[in-house]
């Protein structure tokens, strides 16, 4: 009788199992589309984050652009005004000489000031001309900045996903590894687990960088190091610059590297500690500990040289 009742109640399981594999089937894809739809979402935000921040920094570049031909027509203007003075001064210069000199004298005087004047204005012309044409290099050499960061956000998105690395890249550029993958709490000797990490991850990131399209761009490569609040603020600003000079060190050194990115490398390349002055707060506004302990990668185009030689053209155009 016992044999029977087990063997009864094996036989019901038996009837039901087909159903239950179906409903286990069915909330499997139901979490599948969820989390589809969420990462299209994230996917989403990002890229019109990414728009809204490109947008502005071409709006503010059309502004430059607008302000210079603010400026330029100023100076026509001017050029303009002198002209009439000019003319003001020689029609004084006339009555004055008509007294003096007979018309032959003066004839050939004025020929010799227009002559002069004609120079002048040659001159004049030329330079302007030639400040138009500067200012329209240095707006073709912005517009290309603006395009060239968006590229390079683009391809290293695309490259760390292709090589199955998960680190995101922020809006400018900036890549954030997790500190306590590289070291221990207080130290700031790389660990097995962090050199493993970097040798994935660095000949991805050069790769993009220092690629033949991007390099003639690029103005520096940052590695930064972060702390939590823990321990006094010197305390850290030592231990954070220790780990970013480390991780700069190991970089420079790693045998995969070519010459020629190495040598880029040495051109480009630096470390800084930031301490604790850049810390991450959760949605509570509580210091995310975990968060703040990390190791960023940065990257800074050549912009700051192109601001600096606008502002030179806009200085001497003022001496003009």
């Amino acid at each position: 009788m016992a044999r029977q009742s087990i063997h009864n109640r094996r036989a019901g399981r038996g009837s039901t199992g087909g159903g239950a594999s179906w409903i286990s089937y069915s909330d499997m894809m139901a979490a599948l589309l969820l989390i589809f739809v969420l990462i299209l979402t994230y996917s989403l935000y990002q890229y019109f984050t990414m728009l809204e921040t490109k947008t502005r920094e071409l709006e503010e570049q059309q502004q430059l652009l607008l302000s210079q031909q603010a400026l330029l027509q100023e100076r026509e203007d001017e050029l303009s005004a002198l002209q009439l003075t000019l003319t003001a001064k020689q029609e004084e210069l006339d009555e004055a000489n008509a007294r003096l000199l007979t018309k032959e004298e003066m004839l050939a005087l004025l020929q010799a000031q227009l002559e002069e004047k004609e120079k002048e204005l040659a001159a004049a012309t030329t330079r302007l001309e030639e400040q138009q044409v500067a200012l329209a290099a240095q707006a073709r050499r912005l517009d290309e900045l603006v395009g060239v960061r968006s590229n390079i956000i683009r391809d290293l998105s695309s490259s760390l996903t292709a090589a199955n690395l998960k680190a995101n890249v922020d809006a400018n550029g900036s890549i954030v590894l997790d500190s306590a993958v590289f070291f221990e709490t207080g130290k700031s000797e790389i660990k097995e687990e962090g050199k493993a990490l970097l040798n994935r991850f660095i000949p991805v990131y050069l790769n993009v960088l220092l690629d033949s399209q991007y390099a003639d761009y690029m103005g520096e490569i940052i590695i930064e190091g972060h702390t939590d609040s823990t321990g006094t603020y010197d305390n850290n600003l030592k231990l954070s610059q220790e780990r970013a000079l480390q991780v700069a060190l190991y970089v420079l050194n790693m045998p995969g590297l070519s010459g020629r990115q190495r040598t880029l490398l040495q051109q480009i390349l630096t470390a800084t500690g930031k301490s604790w002055a850049d810390l991450v707060y959760d949605e509570y506004g509580d210091e995310d500990a975990e968060a703040s302990r990390r190791v960023e990668f940065k990257f800074s185009l050549k912009d700051a040289e192109m601001i600096s030689e606008m502002q030179k053209i806009l200085q001497e155009n003022d001496l003009d």
